[in-house]
């Protein structure tokens, strides 16, 4: 989808395929869910929950997986545990489709950053 731009997360997730629609919906969900007053906006072309004008976390969906957005270094040593499965690097959380979506964690993960960012 790089060459699509985005004026909703509702756009963005009717643009992906129709099988990571569910699991991006999810993703969504978990994420309202944890930080309900994030405003919900697009942000480098992606689904992006800000609190005030401070990024909390975002997410994207790519060909086999979907990644959240940002993992800082306090991030990842409070989920160590948690995200042993998962492959990370450069301030990325990549989860798999063929996978079911972790939605307590990702609430967790996006409560967590809320918190942080306060």
């Amino acid at each position: 989808m790089a060459s699509a731009t985005f004026a909703s997360v509702d756009q963005y997730i009717a643009a992906q395929p129709q099988a990571a629609r569910a699991a991006l919906n999810r993703v969504r969900g978990a994420i309202r869910k944890a930080i309900p007053d994030a405003a919900e906006c697009i942000s480098y072309n992606m689904p992006s929950y800000k609190l005030g004008n401070v990024s909390v976390l975002q997410f994207a969906a790519w060909k086999e997986h979907y990644a959240l957005y940002v993992a800082t270094k306090p991030l990842l040593a409070a989920f160590k545990n948690d995200l042993q499965h998962c492959k990370m690097d450069k301030g990325t959380i990549r989860f798999s489709f063929a996978d079911p979506v972790p939605e307590r964690l990702i609430g967790r993960i996006a409560t967590f950053r809320a918190k942080r960012n306060a």
